[in-house]
């Protein structure tokens, strides 16, 4: 793959960095779609789906982020960096309006201002939230330079965007936000958030060469965040705990496998 995916950059890390974004960018657009394909999912077979996600989240966090930002700059940036991405995705998860469609609004108090935001667009402001760290760690991880760890990176974040694009669209069909394509839409254009992200990650690291340690802590705070405030809850909160832990620990398994054989 890194012979000719990425040929036409000859080691821009911006344009890889793009690549990156567009792809998994796709990987998000082709789960969106398949709800055009198909009926109704069982909640059980989408949780299991959305916890392996998080286990390549998370490992992701480790191999392809923590320790290689240790290796670059040592703890202390990257530990920095941890807390720092944690801290900004929770103020955002309590300062943008947003709205998860089991447990309902979140980030706004202003009862009238819930009211003129259109579902939709909560939704899509909950979606694109959870979406913008796995942008940054795979533009971050293209902007190290280092295509061994950034390509695993990038197929790991591009197979989990599948089962989570489709999450979103079947959430919007079944919350009665449109029919089937227009709720493929909801689900593309909350992914489409990667492609902006994955370049500024990508170009921030490159143009500041000692963010690096740093920013590879904040994209992986930023995801160990969003697995833990928002998939694992999510996910365990209809009776299916057991197959979304074993979702994660098949997700976790699976990351490690690419880390090895394309690291």
């Amino acid at each position: 793959m890194e012979k000719w995916l990425f040929s036409a950059c000859h080691g821009n890390v911006i344009c890889n960095g793009l690549i990156g974004g567009l792809f998994i960018t796709l990987l998000n657009t082709l789960g969106a779609i398949i709800v055009l394909l198909i009926g109704r999912v069982p909640q059980k077979f989408m949780d299991a789906s959305l916890g392996f996600a998080a286990g390549v989240m998370l490992a992701a966090s480790f191999t392809s982020l923590i320790i290689p930002g240790m290796e670059y700059g040592g703890v202390v940036p990257v530990l920095i960096g941890i807390l720092l991405g944690a801290i900004f995705i929770d103020l955002l998860d309590h300062l943008i309006p947003h709205m998860h469609f089991i447990i309902g609004p979140e980030g706004v108090k202003d009862r009238e201002l819930l009211k003129k935001i259109k579902a939709v667009w909560l939704f899509i402001l909950a979606i694109t939230i959870h979406n913008m760290p796995e942008g940054l760690a795979v533009g971050v991880g293209f902007g190290s330079g280092d295509l061994s760890k950034a390509i695993p990176l990038m197929i790991a974040i591009g197979i989990q965007n599948i089962p989570e694009g489709l999450a979103v669209s079947l959430a919007a069909m079944n919350a009665g936000l449109g029919k089937r394509f227009y709720a493929t839409w909801v689900g593309i254009r909350a992914g489409l958030v990667e492609i902006p992200l994955a370049l500024l990650g990508a170009w921030a690291v490159y143009a500041v060469k000692p963010l690096l340690p740093y920013a590879m802590g904040f994209a992986a705070g930023a995801m160990i965040y969003v697995i833990s405030d928002e998939i694992v809850p999510e996910t365990h909160r209809t009776g299916h705990e057991r197959l979304a832990t074993f979702g994660l620990i098949f997700g976790l398994v699976i990351m490690l496998y690419l880390d090895v054989v394309l690291g």
